[in-house]
């Protein structure tokens, strides 16, 4: 059975969607398939980098990218990290679910406590996430 896939999406695609990525591939990926993306992609925040690897997190292959690159991925969950990317990418956005998780952007902060709080939110918010999908299939 195919794998559901996940696509956390926020404007930048450099540190609150990278973010979620590596943790969700990390913890997730015996049940998704996982990728981030950006309606104006930069490059990854080193910051939101150092953090993930000060939780283990694996970053080597991360990387900013545009929602355009996936355009051949069938999106099952598209789970919008920002305000602005949900203004600019959730009407045309082509998912079965689409999910609005607004995450203060870490960087507004710039501090390490910032980052810490955004990996321990995101990670929190994919467990509940991830709790009421494995309901929902052992449902079906």
């Amino acid at each position: 059975m195919k794998k559901p896939t996940v696509v956390f999406i926020c404007t930048e695609n450099s540190a609150r969607s990278l973010m979620a990525e590596a943790i969700a591939k990390q913890r997730y990926s015996d049940r998704f398939e996982v990728f981030s993306a950006g309606t104006a992609p930069t490059t990854p925040d080193a910051k939101a980098l150092k953090a993930l690897a000060g939780h283990s997190f694996e970053t080597a292959n991360l990387s900013s990218k545009s929602l355009a690159e996936l355009t051949d991925v069938s999106i099952d969950y598209a789970i919008i990290l920002c305000s602005k990317a949900n203004q600019e990418c959730a009407e045309g956005l082509a998912a079965k679910h689409i999910l609005s998780w607004d995450f203060p952007d870490p960087k507004v902060g710039n501090t390490d406590k910032t980052y810490e709080t955004t990996i321990h939110e995101l990670a929190e918010r994919l467990n509940m996430f991830v709790l009421l999908y494995d309901k929902e299939v052992r449902v079906k």
